[in-house]
Order: C-alpha cells, then structure tokens, then sequence
C-alpha cells in the first residue's frame, strides 16, 4: 500500500523550489515558480489521466486537502468522475443563482402591484425608505426563499424597543413581501414575519414598549397671537397653512387640492374618497375668511389647476413647506415641543371641547372622523354639513 500523509505543516512552509511534493493518495502539493502553492488531486478515470484542482494553500489547509482528497476517492470508487461531479454541481449552482429572486426584487415588485391602492406617491416612499434603510442592508440582496426568522430579526432587533413605532411598520412591510413572494411563486413555507403566533412569542409587544406620540399641538389660548404672526407671511405656502387651520384638514389634503373640488359662490370643498384617509368623500363648509384665501390663491397661482401649486411646475406645493414654515416660527405645545401642522386639528378639537356648546359628533365629522361607535355611526349617516359651518364660522372668529 502507497504512503499517505508525507507531508506535514511545517515542510510545507519550508517548500519554496518549484515542483510536485505528493502527499499520498493521489494529493499532491504544487510550488509554482512564483512560490505559490495549490492543491492537486491526480486520478484515473476510464483510462485517461486527470487532475483536479482542490484550492491554494492559503485557503485550503493540509487536513482540508486530505479530506477533499478522500470524498474524490469515494466518488471514484461509485464510478464516477470527480471533476465531472463538480462541473455539474456548479452549473447546478449558477442555474439556482440565475432563477433565484432577491427580497429586494420581491419589494420593488410588490410596492409597485400595490402602489394603485395608495392615496400619494409619499406613501411608497415611506416604504421605500423604511426598507432601505431597516430591511435591505441584512437581506435586500438574498434569494427570498432564504429569509428566515433570524433574518427578520437581524432587521428588527436594533430598532424594536428604540424606534418602536418605525419597527412595526417594518415587520409589517417584510411580511407583506413576503407574503407577495410566496403567491407569486418565489417561496414556500409560513411567513417568517408574521406577528400573531410567530413573532408574538419572542418579541415585546409594541404597545408595552411606548405609547403612541401625538402631533404637538398649540394650546388654542395661544392661536389668536400665531395667526396674527403667520397673517404677516406672505405666499402661497402661508396662505395654504392659515387656510389648513381654518379648515381643520390634513396637509395632504389642502396641498393636493384642485380647484375642480372647490364652489366658491356654495363655500363648499369637496374633497373625493380617493384623497381622504377613511376613503370616504368628505365636504368642507368655508367660511369667508377661507374663501378669502381660495381668490388670493387663484391669484398668486395664476389660475394653476393646483389650488396651492409649487416651486415646480405642475406640481402642488410640497408636503413639507407648511412644517417648514410652522417650525420656522418657533412655536411650541405644552411640553416645550415643538408644534406640527397636524397638531392644528388637535388645536380645534380641544376648542371645540372645552370653549363651545357644539356637539361631539359634530366636530368629529368636521375632523372626517370615523365615529367610534358603530351604532352612533349608523345613526349619524348625514354630513352635518349646516351644524358643521356654524362651527367652522365660530372657530373662524375664535382665531380671528
């Protein structure tokens, strides 16, 4: 019997001629002229000589080599080839690489098969940026059928009891893709993100963590002094925060308002299902004060489809120039926070709570509410929209 394991770790960092310095059973150690060094393994297969390369020194290690070695020899001994084996496992591994489909892939696919249902285009880029930032860096780049709970984890974890809030629009977001990957062919299997009996069990639950933050909201005994500053602004992105505060709407709505929707001699702005957050038409009664500020706008607009267009052309002015322009003025709430465009709506609702005698469903459908109860809901099925403009015209001289 041929001797085996010549070779030991210690010749073989003395070895620096060029040659072949056989190991035993058929491993054979190659010095190159350079001085690197690499594995072979030489055989015969069906009368012809071969040689396979098992992999350089500096990644293969002598025990490495020799197990190698010996799976050859098992596959030699079923009748088969070693090279032919391996030929056949890499083109199996390249056919697998150019069929798999990456996580990100599923997501780009999937915000964009969903992207119809969404009120904005601000709502996809919130999912965007949410997995670029959370989900991408651990599995954006790996085959779908390979994320597993540990992989949501990684995603989750550093986030979960710190940003608890954006964590759960993550986990939310990753199940939806995956779940899109599994009824589009691309996994199988239960869906590694699910919260209800899955990530239940391992994970605090998020409303244990933290609280919900509100929007900061300035104290209405403070609204008389804010809007005589911000009546002091001028431009279009003034004139869309005082009519958003008159109006008691959310920022999308008043910024992506068209003047198709607004009957200045009714004082009525109908806004359609399509843009409301309850899907759901809502119509705003205006007061003249609001009315007021529709004519400034058309002017200052020059007739712009857009109620309150933008710096761009064609485009409403930006979600973000009425924060902007709030933050700019350097209000705050009770807490010493800083005050927000959608903390007006809270602003009102505090008014209309403790400085009025109008009825609680009433300023709930000025806000577009859903109401709590469902009986009440039923029975509430108008609009209100009379008892609605009394109110509005009495905030509407509140703040004036």
């Amino acid at each position: 019997m041929r001797a085996t394991k010549k070779l030991n770790a210690l010749q073989i960092a003395r070895l620096t001629q060029p040659g072949y310095y056989p190991d035993g059973g058929n491993l054979i150690l190659q010095v190159t002229g350079t001085g690197a060094k690499s594995w072979l393994f030489r055989y015969n297969y069906l009368g012809k000589r071969r040689e396979m390369g098992l992999g350089p020194l500096r990644l293969v290690s002598l025990a490495d080599a020799r197990a190698k070695a010996m799976q050859c020899h098992l596959q030699l001994l079923d009748g088969e080839d070693p090279i032919e084996i391996r030929n056949t496992e890499s083109s199996r591994r390249r056919i697998a690489l150019a069929k798999a489909v990456t996580f990100r892939q599923c997501a780009e696919r999937c915000i964009e098969d969903k992207r119809p249902e969404w009120k904005n285009a601000k709502h996809a880029d919130q999912w965007i940026n949410t997995l670029e930032t959370y989900a991408y860096p651990y599995i954006g780049n790996l085959d779908v059928q390979t994320i597993d709970t540990s992989l949501v984890r990684k995603c989750l974890d550093p986030i979960w009891t710190t940003k608890t809030e954006t964590a759960t629009r993550v986990r939310q977001r990753i199940e939806t893709v995956l779940d899109w990957a599994k009824v589009h062919g691309h996994r199988n299997g239960d869906n590694p993100a699910a919260w209800r009996g899955h990530l239940d069990a391992v994970l605090a639950a998020p409303r244990k963590i933290a609280k919900a933050e509100n929007h900061a909201a300035l104290p209405y005994a403070n609204i008389r002094p804010f809007m005589k500053k911000l009546r002091q602004r001028t431009g279009m992105t003034a004139l869309a925060l005082e009519f958003t505060i008159r109006t008691a709407c959310r920022t999308s709505e008043v910024v992506n308002a068209r003047w198709a929707e607004i009957d200045l001699h009714a004082g009525l702005w109908t806004i359609p299902a399509e843009r409301m957050k309850a899907a759901i038409e809502h119509t705003v009664p205006l007061d003249v004060q609001s009315v007021g500020l529709l004519k400034r706008a058309r002017t200052l607009g020059q007739d712009n489809d857009w109620v309150f267009p933008g710096a761009k052309s064609g485009r409403p002015l930006s979600n973000m120039a009425m924060l902007e322009l709030t933050r700019g003025m350097a209000e705050t709430d009770a807490t010493g926070a800083p005050i927000t465009v959608h903390g007006f709506r809270s602003t009102f609702r505090q008014w209309a709570a403790e400085c009025t005698s109008h009825p609680r469903e009433v300023a709930e459908h000025a806000l577009a509410h859903r109401l709590p109860d469902k009986v009440e809901a039923a029975y509430q099925r108008g609009t209100m929209l009379e008892k609605r403009r009394r109110l509005m015209v009495d905030w509407s001289e509140f703040i004036s």
